[in-house]
């Protein structure tokens, strides 16, 4: 079972965490637009094992849990899923970073 967790929300954007078994497993982050339409990027983690056939079932629990504005089966909500890596989180510095050495 798929969790869900808001962990940014402006007034045109938010972003969500799904989680199974309490680990993070995907994110999304959905943008709506002055259409009534949203627009939104799916992030499946590679380490959460996902197949293919999985996507519809995550993209409807999300629809049906948090977006009551929006509905996919309508048409007002449209995704892109990409399958990655996580890499880290970088914030910006005011030090350059470390040059390579080589």
């Amino acid at each position: 079972m798929i969790l869900w967790k808001r962990t940014l929300r402006t007034p045109s954007s938010e972003r969500f965490l799904a989680q199974r078994e309490g680990k993070d497993v995907a994110a999304v982050d959905l943008h709506y637009l002055p259409s009534g339409h949203a627009a939104g990027t799916v992030v499946l983690f590679r380490d959460a094992h996902w197949k293919e056939s999985d996507v519809a079932a995550l993209l409807a629990s999300l629809d049906e849990s948090m977006l009551p504005d929006v509905d996919l089966a309508q048409g007002s909500l449209t995704y892109t899923v990409v399958h990655a890596d996580i890499w880290g989180t970088f914030e910006a510095s005011d030090s350059p970073p470390d040059a390579a050495v080589g």
